[in-house]
Protein backbone atom coordinates (compact mmCIF):
# COMPACT_ATOMS: atom_id res chain seq x y z
CA UNK A 1 0.00 0.00 0.00
CA UNK A 2 2.10 3.22 -1.16
CA UNK A 3 2.47 5.96 1.70
CA UNK A 4 0.52 8.36 -0.75
CA UNK A 5 -2.56 7.46 0.73
CA UNK A 6 -5.40 10.20 1.62
CA UNK A 7 -5.48 10.95 5.24
CA UNK A 8 -9.47 10.01 5.36
CA UNK A 9 -8.45 6.60 3.85
CA UNK A 10 -5.91 6.66 6.16
CA UNK A 11 -8.65 7.05 8.88
CA UNK A 12 -11.14 3.95 7.77
CA UNK A 13 -8.14 1.84 8.26
CA UNK A 14 -8.33 -0.38 11.49
CA UNK A 15 -6.21 -0.81 14.17
CA UNK A 16 -3.86 -3.92 13.55
CA UNK A 17 -4.78 -6.62 16.89
CA UNK A 18 -1.04 -7.85 17.95
CA UNK A 19 -0.66 -11.33 18.20
CA UNK A 20 -1.16 -13.42 21.67
CA UNK A 21 -0.23 -16.48 22.92
CA UNK A 22 -3.35 -18.90 23.96
CA UNK A 23 -5.03 -17.56 26.75
CA UNK A 24 -4.92 -21.07 28.66
CA UNK A 25 -1.34 -22.14 27.45
CA UNK A 26 0.17 -19.16 28.59
CA UNK A 27 -1.18 -18.80 31.71
CA UNK A 28 0.87 -22.02 33.08
CA UNK A 29 3.82 -20.75 32.16
CA UNK A 30 6.18 -17.70 31.97
CA UNK A 31 6.51 -16.49 28.25
CA UNK A 32 5.76 -13.88 26.61
CA UNK A 33 2.15 -13.46 26.57
CA UNK A 34 2.18 -10.61 23.22
CA UNK A 35 3.70 -11.74 20.40
CA UNK A 36 4.65 -8.35 18.37
CA UNK A 37 4.48 -7.37 15.24
CA UNK A 38 5.76 -8.61 12.08
CA UNK A 39 6.58 -6.04 8.95
CA UNK A 40 3.53 -6.84 7.16
CA UNK A 41 1.42 -5.86 10.64
CA UNK A 42 3.44 -2.93 11.18
CA UNK A 43 3.21 -1.31 7.25
CA UNK A 44 -0.39 -1.70 7.96
CA UNK A 45 -0.53 0.34 11.02
CA UNK A 46 2.41 2.67 10.45
CA UNK A 47 -0.13 3.63 7.24
CA UNK A 48 -2.76 5.35 9.34
CA UNK A 49 -0.26 7.66 10.78
CA UNK A 50 -1.41 11.09 9.64
CA UNK A 51 1.90 12.97 9.40
CA UNK A 52 0.37 16.00 11.25
CA UNK A 53 2.10 19.05 11.38
CA UNK A 54 2.50 19.66 15.09
CA UNK A 55 2.52 16.06 16.38
CA UNK A 56 0.51 15.74 19.75
CA UNK A 57 1.95 12.24 20.24
CA UNK A 58 5.13 13.85 20.76
CA UNK A 59 4.20 16.11 23.21
CA UNK A 60 2.21 13.72 24.97
CA UNK A 61 5.33 11.70 25.53
CA UNK A 62 7.65 12.32 28.04
CA UNK A 63 10.79 11.21 26.88
CA UNK A 64 9.54 13.07 23.36
CA UNK A 65 9.75 10.76 21.04
CA UNK A 66 10.01 12.00 17.68
CA UNK A 67 6.61 9.51 16.63
CA UNK A 68 6.17 11.16 13.11
CA UNK A 69 9.66 10.51 12.10
CA UNK A 70 9.89 7.48 13.27
CA UNK A 71 6.37 6.21 11.61
CA UNK A 72 7.57 7.33 8.28
CA UNK A 73 10.83 5.26 8.76
CA UNK A 74 8.38 2.47 9.31
CA UNK A 75 6.67 2.86 5.98
CA UNK A 76 9.70 3.52 3.73
CA UNK A 77 10.41 0.09 5.07
CA UNK A 78 13.37 2.00 6.88
CA UNK A 79 13.48 -0.07 10.41
CA UNK A 80 16.80 -0.03 11.51
CA UNK A 81 16.31 4.23 10.44
CA UNK A 82 13.20 4.21 12.62
CA UNK A 83 14.81 2.61 16.09
CA UNK A 84 17.68 5.06 15.24
CA UNK A 85 14.90 7.87 15.46
CA UNK A 86 13.48 5.97 18.73
CA UNK A 87 16.87 5.76 20.72
CA UNK A 88 18.14 9.78 20.36
CA UNK A 89 15.86 10.35 22.76
CA UNK A 90 14.68 6.88 24.21
CA UNK A 91 17.10 4.67 26.01
CA UNK A 92 15.33 1.44 26.38
CA UNK A 93 12.80 1.23 23.36
CA UNK A 94 12.68 -2.60 23.33
CA UNK A 95 11.29 -1.63 27.25
CA UNK A 96 9.06 0.98 26.44
CA UNK A 97 7.32 -0.97 23.95
CA UNK A 98 6.28 -3.43 26.14
CA UNK A 99 5.27 -1.80 29.82
CA UNK A 100 4.44 1.95 28.85
CA UNK A 101 0.66 2.71 29.11
CA UNK A 102 1.21 4.46 25.73
CA UNK A 103 -3.02 4.84 25.58
CA UNK A 104 -2.62 7.36 28.28
CA UNK A 105 -0.20 9.49 26.91
CA UNK A 106 1.79 9.10 23.28
CA UNK A 107 -1.53 7.09 21.56
CA UNK A 108 -4.04 9.24 24.01
CA UNK A 109 -3.22 12.67 22.45
CA UNK A 110 -3.05 10.68 18.89
CA UNK A 111 -5.09 13.05 16.50
CA UNK A 112 -7.02 10.02 14.83
CA UNK A 113 -8.85 9.72 18.10
CA UNK A 114 -10.54 13.26 17.67
CA UNK A 115 -12.28 11.28 14.94
CA UNK A 116 -13.83 9.09 17.02
CA UNK A 117 -11.43 5.97 15.54
CA UNK A 118 -8.38 4.24 17.90
CA UNK A 119 -5.51 5.69 18.08
CA UNK A 120 -2.52 4.33 16.04
CA UNK A 121 -0.64 1.78 18.53
CA UNK A 122 2.07 3.77 18.55
CA UNK A 123 3.86 1.18 21.68
CA UNK A 124 3.29 -1.65 19.08
CA UNK A 125 5.46 0.11 16.23
CA UNK A 126 7.85 0.96 19.10
CA UNK A 127 8.16 -2.46 20.09
CA UNK A 128 8.30 -3.92 16.35
CA UNK A 129 11.47 -1.73 15.16
CA UNK A 130 13.55 -2.10 18.48
CA UNK A 131 13.08 -6.54 18.15
CA UNK A 132 13.76 -5.80 14.65
CA UNK A 133 17.09 -3.94 15.57
CA UNK A 134 17.75 -6.42 18.26
CA UNK A 135 17.65 -9.14 15.83
CA UNK A 136 19.54 -7.89 13.13
CA UNK A 137 22.77 -7.53 15.56
CA UNK A 138 22.56 -4.05 14.55
CA UNK A 139 21.68 -1.79 17.18
CA UNK A 140 22.76 1.52 16.91
CA UNK A 141 24.68 3.43 19.50
CA UNK A 142 24.11 7.29 19.27
CA UNK A 143 27.29 9.28 18.30
CA UNK A 144 29.22 9.97 21.47
CA UNK A 145 30.71 13.77 22.63
CA UNK A 146 33.99 13.79 23.28
CA UNK A 147 34.96 13.60 27.01
CA UNK A 148 34.69 16.61 29.58
CA UNK A 149 36.36 14.86 31.99
CA UNK A 150 33.40 14.92 34.49
CA UNK A 151 32.14 12.29 36.23
CA UNK A 152 28.54 11.62 37.29
CA UNK A 153 27.17 8.59 39.88
CA UNK A 154 23.73 7.37 39.36
CA UNK A 155 22.13 5.51 42.04
CA UNK A 156 19.90 2.99 40.90
CA UNK A 157 19.48 1.22 38.31
CA UNK A 158 15.85 1.58 37.09
CA UNK A 159 14.27 3.15 34.17
CA UNK A 160 15.01 6.83 35.54
CA UNK A 161 18.82 5.86 35.92
CA UNK A 162 19.35 4.14 33.04
CA UNK A 163 17.69 7.26 31.02
CA UNK A 164 20.00 9.73 32.66
CA UNK A 165 23.14 7.51 32.23
CA UNK A 166 22.15 7.28 28.39
CA UNK A 167 21.84 11.02 27.69
CA UNK A 168 24.91 12.08 29.93
CA UNK A 169 27.16 9.36 28.35
CA UNK A 170 26.35 11.08 25.00
CA UNK A 171 27.15 14.16 26.52
CA UNK A 172 30.79 13.18 27.18
CA UNK A 173 30.71 12.32 30.67
CA UNK A 174 32.21 9.77 32.76
CA UNK A 175 29.48 7.48 34.22
CA UNK A 176 28.81 4.74 36.98
CA UNK A 177 25.60 3.36 37.84
CA UNK A 178 25.43 1.71 41.13
CA UNK A 179 22.72 -1.10 41.64
CA UNK A 180 21.77 -2.13 45.56
CA UNK A 181 20.69 -6.25 44.15
CA UNK A 182 23.17 -8.60 41.64
CA UNK A 183 20.89 -7.65 38.84
CA UNK A 184 20.69 -4.61 36.51
CA UNK A 185 17.49 -3.26 35.79
CA UNK A 186 15.53 -2.14 38.72
CA UNK A 187 11.94 -2.35 39.03
CA UNK A 188 12.26 -3.25 35.36
CA UNK A 189 13.70 -7.01 36.52
CA UNK A 190 12.20 -7.62 39.98
CA UNK A 191 8.92 -5.73 39.64
CA UNK A 192 7.62 -6.64 36.27
CA UNK A 193 6.78 -10.38 35.59
CA UNK A 194 8.71 -12.36 32.84
CA UNK A 195 5.25 -12.74 30.80
CA UNK A 196 5.18 -9.23 30.48
CA UNK A 197 8.89 -7.89 29.99
CA UNK A 198 11.56 -10.83 28.93
CA UNK A 199 14.84 -10.36 31.64
CA UNK A 200 16.88 -11.02 28.55
CA UNK A 201 15.58 -7.52 27.17
CA UNK A 202 16.42 -5.79 29.95
CA UNK A 203 19.43 -6.97 29.93
CA UNK A 204 20.08 -6.44 26.11
CA UNK A 205 19.22 -2.61 26.84
CA UNK A 206 21.60 -2.77 29.67
CA UNK A 207 24.44 -3.60 27.25
CA UNK A 208 23.08 -1.24 24.61
CA UNK A 209 24.48 1.10 27.42
CA UNK A 210 27.39 -0.47 28.26
CA UNK A 211 28.66 -0.06 24.45
CA UNK A 212 28.01 3.43 24.85
CA UNK A 213 30.15 3.92 27.59
CA UNK A 214 28.50 3.42 31.11
CA UNK A 215 29.57 1.76 33.77
CA UNK A 216 27.79 -0.48 36.48
CA UNK A 217 28.78 -1.56 39.60
CA UNK A 218 25.86 -4.09 41.58
CA UNK A 219 25.65 -4.65 44.96
CA UNK A 220 26.25 -1.32 46.23
CA UNK A 221 23.95 0.06 48.22
CA UNK A 222 24.58 3.82 48.63
CA UNK A 223 23.55 5.16 52.20
CA UNK A 224 25.27 1.59 53.59
CA UNK A 225 28.22 1.05 51.50
CA UNK A 226 29.20 4.75 51.05
CA UNK A 227 27.45 7.95 51.31
CA UNK A 228 26.71 10.73 49.22
CA UNK A 229 29.00 12.69 50.99
CA UNK A 230 31.94 10.18 49.98
CA UNK A 231 30.48 9.70 46.50
CA UNK A 232 30.98 13.31 46.53
CA UNK A 233 34.34 13.49 48.04
CA UNK A 234 37.06 10.98 48.25
CA UNK A 235 35.11 9.11 45.36
CA UNK A 236 35.84 12.14 43.10
CA UNK A 237 31.92 12.21 41.42
CA UNK A 238 31.14 15.94 40.53
CA UNK A 239 27.24 15.32 40.66
CA UNK A 240 25.00 12.51 41.94
CA UNK A 241 21.69 11.47 40.30
CA UNK A 242 19.82 10.02 42.63
CA UNK A 243 17.07 7.11 41.20
CA UNK A 244 16.32 4.51 43.89
CA UNK A 245 12.23 4.29 43.01
CA UNK A 246 10.18 3.80 45.77
CA UNK A 247 10.51 0.33 47.34
CA UNK A 248 9.05 0.40 50.80
CA UNK A 249 6.02 -1.67 50.52
CA UNK A 250 2.93 -0.51 52.59
CA UNK A 251 0.10 -2.71 53.92
CA UNK A 252 -3.44 -2.55 55.12
CA UNK A 253 -2.82 -2.03 58.89
CA UNK A 254 -5.57 -4.55 59.51
CA UNK A 255 -5.44 -7.45 62.24
CA UNK A 256 -3.30 -10.55 61.22
CA UNK A 257 -1.36 -9.12 58.56
CA UNK A 258 1.30 -10.61 60.62
CA UNK A 259 0.94 -13.92 59.96
CA UNK A 260 2.58 -16.63 57.81
CA UNK A 261 1.90 -16.58 54.15
CA UNK A 262 1.02 -12.88 53.51
CA UNK A 263 3.14 -10.82 51.75
CA UNK A 264 3.78 -7.51 49.97
CA UNK A 265 3.90 -7.81 46.37
CA UNK A 266 7.22 -6.11 46.15
CA UNK A 267 8.66 -9.43 48.33
CA UNK A 268 6.23 -11.89 46.14
CA UNK A 269 7.62 -10.11 42.82
CA UNK A 270 11.24 -9.33 43.87
CA UNK A 271 11.90 -13.11 45.27
CA UNK A 272 10.41 -14.74 42.29
CA UNK A 273 11.74 -12.46 39.35
CA UNK A 274 15.70 -12.68 40.73
CA UNK A 275 15.70 -16.21 42.22
CA UNK A 276 14.37 -18.04 38.80
CA UNK A 277 10.64 -19.35 40.42
CA UNK A 278 9.56 -17.30 36.70
CA UNK A 279 11.20 -20.58 35.13
CA UNK A 280 8.97 -23.15 37.37
CA UNK A 281 8.43 -25.31 36.42
CA UNK A 282 11.84 -26.25 35.16
CA UNK A 283 13.49 -24.77 37.59
CA UNK A 284 11.75 -25.09 40.68
CA UNK A 285 13.03 -22.78 43.58
CA UNK A 286 11.33 -23.09 47.10
CA UNK A 287 10.34 -19.04 47.15
CA UNK A 288 6.46 -19.77 47.89
CA UNK A 289 4.41 -22.76 47.13
CA UNK A 290 0.60 -21.56 45.15
CA UNK A 291 0.45 -25.47 43.93
CA UNK A 292 -3.08 -25.82 44.32
CA UNK A 293 -3.82 -23.05 46.83
CA UNK A 294 -5.94 -20.37 47.00
CA UNK A 295 -4.49 -17.43 46.65
CA UNK A 296 -5.40 -13.75 47.04
CA UNK A 297 -4.05 -10.12 45.65
CA UNK A 298 -5.23 -7.43 47.07
CA UNK A 299 -5.12 -4.19 45.24
CA UNK A 300 -5.95 -2.70 41.97
CA UNK A 301 -2.89 -1.55 40.13
CA UNK A 302 -0.43 -2.93 37.36
CA UNK A 303 1.85 -4.57 40.64
CA UNK A 304 -1.47 -6.17 41.73
CA UNK A 305 -1.93 -7.98 38.34
CA UNK A 306 1.18 -8.74 37.85
CA UNK A 307 1.14 -10.94 41.23
CA UNK A 308 -2.28 -12.22 40.70
CA UNK A 309 -0.93 -13.33 37.43
CA UNK A 310 2.35 -14.84 38.83
CA UNK A 311 0.43 -16.95 41.31
CA UNK A 312 -1.59 -18.38 38.33
CA UNK A 313 1.34 -19.29 36.49
CA UNK A 314 2.85 -20.70 39.72
CA UNK A 315 0.29 -23.61 40.29
CA UNK A 316 -2.51 -21.43 42.08
CA UNK A 317 -5.90 -23.40 42.71
CA UNK A 318 -7.72 -20.10 42.22
CA UNK A 319 -6.25 -17.00 41.52
CA UNK A 320 -8.45 -13.94 42.81
CA UNK A 321 -7.71 -9.86 42.52
CA UNK A 322 -9.67 -8.05 45.46
CA UNK A 323 -10.36 -4.70 45.49
CA UNK A 324 -12.78 -2.30 46.97
CA UNK A 325 -13.70 -0.29 44.17
CA UNK A 326 -15.32 -1.65 40.72
CA UNK A 327 -13.84 -2.73 37.35
CA UNK A 328 -13.75 0.41 35.91
CA UNK A 329 -12.08 2.36 38.87
CA UNK A 330 -8.92 -0.26 38.98
CA UNK A 331 -5.77 1.86 37.85
CA UNK A 332 -4.31 -1.03 36.10
CA UNK A 333 -3.67 -0.61 31.93
CA UNK A 334 -6.84 -2.11 30.31
CA UNK A 335 -5.17 -4.80 28.44
CA UNK A 336 -3.84 -6.45 31.84
CA UNK A 337 -7.04 -6.62 32.88
CA UNK A 338 -8.49 -8.33 29.95
CA UNK A 339 -5.42 -10.83 29.73
CA UNK A 340 -5.99 -11.35 33.29
CA UNK A 341 -9.58 -12.07 32.93
CA UNK A 342 -8.80 -14.10 29.80
CA UNK A 343 -6.23 -16.52 31.66
CA UNK A 344 -8.43 -17.72 34.49
CA UNK A 345 -8.10 -14.69 37.47
CA UNK A 346 -11.40 -14.34 39.44
CA UNK A 347 -11.88 -10.55 39.83
CA UNK A 348 -13.92 -9.82 43.16
CA UNK A 349 -14.87 -6.14 42.99
CA UNK A 350 -15.81 -3.78 45.59
CA UNK A 351 -14.71 -5.86 48.01
CA UNK A 352 -12.84 -5.12 51.02
CA UNK A 353 -10.53 -6.96 54.21
CA UNK A 354 -10.76 -5.90 57.07
CA UNK A 355 -8.92 -9.03 58.75
CA UNK A 356 -6.72 -12.05 58.05
CA UNK A 357 -7.44 -15.06 59.72
CA UNK A 358 -5.14 -17.63 60.68
CA UNK A 359 -4.98 -21.50 62.49
CA UNK A 360 -3.59 -21.97 65.25
CA UNK A 361 0.01 -22.88 63.45
CA UNK A 362 -0.04 -19.17 62.79
CA UNK A 363 -0.64 -19.41 58.65
CA UNK A 364 -3.07 -17.60 56.69
CA UNK A 365 -6.45 -19.62 56.39
CA UNK A 366 -8.90 -16.90 54.82
CA UNK A 367 -9.65 -13.45 54.71
CA UNK A 368 -12.54 -11.42 56.08
CA UNK A 369 -14.00 -9.05 54.18
CA UNK A 370 -16.92 -6.70 53.34
CA UNK A 371 -18.82 -5.83 50.22
CA UNK A 372 -18.33 -1.70 49.44
CA UNK A 373 -20.86 0.26 47.40
CA UNK A 374 -19.79 3.78 45.74
CA UNK A 375 -20.54 6.99 47.62
CA UNK A 376 -19.70 10.79 46.71
CA UNK A 377 -16.34 11.67 45.35
CA UNK A 378 -13.68 12.68 47.77
CA UNK A 379 -10.99 15.62 47.22
CA UNK A 380 -9.38 13.12 44.22
CA UNK A 381 -12.44 13.17 41.81
CA UNK A 382 -13.10 9.27 42.75
CA UNK A 383 -15.85 8.05 44.09
CA UNK A 384 -14.98 7.01 47.46
CA UNK A 385 -15.91 3.21 48.70
CA UNK A 386 -18.52 2.85 51.33
CA UNK A 387 -19.11 -0.39 53.29
CA UNK A 388 -22.40 -2.26 52.74
CA UNK A 389 -23.71 -2.59 56.55
CA UNK A 390 -24.26 -6.91 57.10
CA UNK A 391 -22.04 -7.71 53.98
CA UNK A 392 -19.36 -9.46 56.14
CA UNK A 393 -18.26 -12.73 54.57
CA UNK A 394 -14.40 -15.18 54.51
CA UNK A 395 -13.02 -15.77 51.57
CA UNK A 396 -10.50 -18.61 51.92
CA UNK A 397 -6.87 -18.32 51.06
CA UNK A 398 -3.64 -19.76 52.31
CA UNK A 399 -1.39 -17.34 50.61
CA UNK A 400 -1.83 -13.64 50.55
CA UNK A 401 -0.36 -11.00 48.80
CA UNK A 402 -0.45 -7.16 49.20
CA UNK A 403 -0.38 -4.66 46.53
CA UNK A 404 -1.44 -1.50 47.77
CA UNK A 405 1.56 0.70 46.90
CA UNK A 406 4.97 1.48 48.26
CA UNK A 407 6.65 4.64 49.84
CA UNK A 408 10.36 5.88 49.84
CA UNK A 409 13.05 4.17 51.41
CA UNK A 410 14.66 5.83 53.87
CA UNK A 411 17.99 4.84 53.70
CA UNK A 412 19.89 7.83 51.91
CA UNK A 413 18.02 10.42 53.35
CA UNK A 414 19.09 9.21 56.57
CA UNK A 415 23.13 9.45 55.91
CA UNK A 416 22.47 12.59 54.29
CA UNK A 417 20.81 15.29 56.90
CA UNK A 418 21.06 18.46 54.44
CA UNK A 419 18.98 16.43 51.52
CA UNK A 420 15.58 17.96 52.25
CA UNK A 421 12.74 15.58 52.43
CA UNK A 422 8.68 15.98 52.41
CA UNK A 423 6.56 14.63 55.02
CA UNK A 424 6.19 10.79 53.28
CA UNK A 425 10.17 11.16 53.38
CA UNK A 426 10.47 11.26 49.62
CA UNK A 427 13.51 13.72 48.32
CA UNK A 428 12.50 17.17 47.52
CA UNK A 429 13.61 18.14 43.57
CA UNK A 430 12.64 20.97 41.10
CA UNK A 431 10.50 19.75 39.25
CA UNK A 432 12.17 20.80 35.96
CA UNK A 433 15.75 20.30 36.62
CA UNK A 434 15.66 17.80 39.67
CA UNK A 435 17.84 19.85 41.94
CA UNK A 436 17.67 18.78 45.76
CA UNK A 437 19.09 20.71 48.58
CA UNK A 438 22.12 19.54 48.53
CA UNK A 439 24.61 21.07 45.98
CA UNK A 440 25.80 18.54 43.47
CA UNK A 441 22.94 16.04 43.94
CA UNK A 442 19.52 15.80 41.63
CA UNK A 443 16.98 13.13 42.32
CA UNK A 444 13.86 12.01 40.16
CA UNK A 445 11.77 9.29 39.53
CA UNK A 446 9.91 7.78 42.22
CA UNK A 447 11.95 8.91 45.06
CA UNK A 448 10.49 12.38 44.34
CA UNK A 449 7.14 11.69 43.00
CA UNK A 450 5.79 8.45 44.61
CA UNK A 451 5.37 5.24 42.17
CA UNK A 452 4.73 6.02 39.06
CA UNK A 453 5.27 4.14 35.18
CA UNK A 454 8.50 3.68 33.77
CA UNK A 455 7.64 6.06 30.95
CA UNK A 456 7.59 9.43 33.68
CA UNK A 457 10.46 7.81 35.49
CA UNK A 458 12.88 7.68 32.60
CA UNK A 459 11.33 11.68 31.50
CA UNK A 460 12.38 12.48 34.78
CA UNK A 461 15.92 11.04 34.41
CA UNK A 462 15.92 12.93 31.18
CA UNK A 463 15.16 16.17 32.73
CA UNK A 464 18.17 15.76 35.16
CA UNK A 465 20.32 14.77 32.41
CA UNK A 466 19.80 17.85 30.82
CA UNK A 467 20.34 19.78 34.27
CA UNK A 468 23.50 17.68 35.51
CA UNK A 469 24.78 18.79 32.14
CA UNK A 470 24.28 22.80 32.29
CA UNK A 471 25.48 22.01 36.25
CA UNK A 472 28.71 21.08 35.31
CA UNK A 473 29.40 23.33 32.22
CA UNK A 474 28.64 26.22 34.20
Amino acid sequence: MPNTIPNKERIKLPRQHMPERDALTRARNFEEVNLGFDPALANVEALRCLACAKPSCTRGCPVQVDVKQFVARIIEGDYLGAAAVIRRDNALPAITGRVCPQEEQCEGDCLIVKSKKDSVAIGHLERFVADYERATGKVGIPEIAPPTGKRVAIVGSGPAGLSAAGDLVQKGHAVRVFEALHELGGVLVYGIPEFRLPKEIVRQEVDVLRKMGVEFETNVVVGKTVTLDELLGEEGYDAIFVATGAGLPQFLGVPGEHLNGVYSANEFLTRINLMRAYRFPEYDQPVYDCRDKDVVVIGGGNTAMDAVRTALRLGARRAMLVYRRGEEEMPARREEIKHAKEEGVELCMLTNPIEMIGDQRGWLTGIRCVKMELGEPGADGRRRPVAVPGSEHVIEASLAVVAVGTSANPLIQSTAPDLKTNRKNYIEADPETMRTSKKGVFAGGDIVTGSATVILAMGAGRKAARAIDQYLRE
